[in-house]
């Protein structure tokens, strides 16, 4: 959604988003062996690597450094989809993201460079295509949202403002616990999300068998975030209404 210059990355450049027709980002809960210091217990990710597991590890490590982006771009804009999320809905995929998943199917949108500066037209725009009878809200996706946080707050901030009924979701390549911990405009959006889908998408995990509605990979979690604010832990989010 806070885009921004990385620190070194040699594990090359930007990645994804995520919808239901193709992987998304994603890395969620934990469990397999050799999976980096710090995120033992953060992976779900049984047909992976331990040696692809450290990398996508190390990615995270390297994303808590990543500085936002000054200017916010846009790879896309599409309204009146079902495929971002429950319900009809209108999202919105910004530009850039420093993930570098493997099998990232918006490719594209990593450059930072890429697509279409932000403008007060396209926000009117989204406004008055989110207060459609049946819009049930907007998606946030990428490139990286929370590479964009801190542009991105003002559209958020005036969507529950001026459109309460509607829901805000967002896709990232970042895990719940690592935005809590940077803090900042990133942890504030996601303050002010309904449903994060979170994680770095991991191609190996991508089993049609077992994916969650609206993820890349079986790893991911929809995070229902007010429950979880209110709980003080991850509640995950359960579908219930589906195109």
């Amino acid at each position: 959604m806070t885009t921004g210059v990385r620190t070194t990355i040699d594990d090359a450049a930007p990645a994804a988003t995520g919808r239901t027709d193709a992987p998304c980002a994603g890395a969620g809960r934990a469990g397999a062996a050799g999976a980096g210091a710090g995120l033992a217990g953060y992976y779900d990710a049984p047909h992976t690597s331990a040696e692809r597991l450290e990398r996508i590890a190390r990615m995270d490590r390297r994303s808590r450094t990543w500085a936002d982006a000054p200017v916010l771009r846009v790879a896309d804009y599409k309204p009146f989809q079902v495929l971002d999320g429950e319900g009809l809905r209108c999202s919105l995929y910004v530009s850039f993201c420093a993930f570098n998943c493997r099998g990232c199917y918006n490719k594209a949108a990593q450059k930072r460079n890429y697509g279409v500066e932000y403008t007060a037209e396209l926000e009117e725009r989204i406004l008055q295509d989110l207060a459609g009878r049946h819009v049930a809200g907007l998606t946030l996706c990428g490139g990286e949202p929370m590479l964009n946080a801190t542009n991105l707050l003002p559209l958020v901030r005036r969507v529950r403002a001026e459109l309460p009924e509607k829901t805000v979701w967002s896709y990232t390549g970042y895990r719940w616990e690592t935005l809590e911990l940077i803090g900042g405009d990133r942890w504030e959006l996601v303050k002010n999300l309904d449903v994060l889908i979170e994680g770095q998408f991991i191609a190996e995990e991508r089993d049609e068998s077992s994916l969650k509605p609206f993820c890349g990979s079986s790893n991911q979690r929809l995070i229902d975030v007010q429950a979880s604010l209110a709980a003080g832990r991850v509640v995950e989010y359960e579908v219930t209404a589906r195109f």
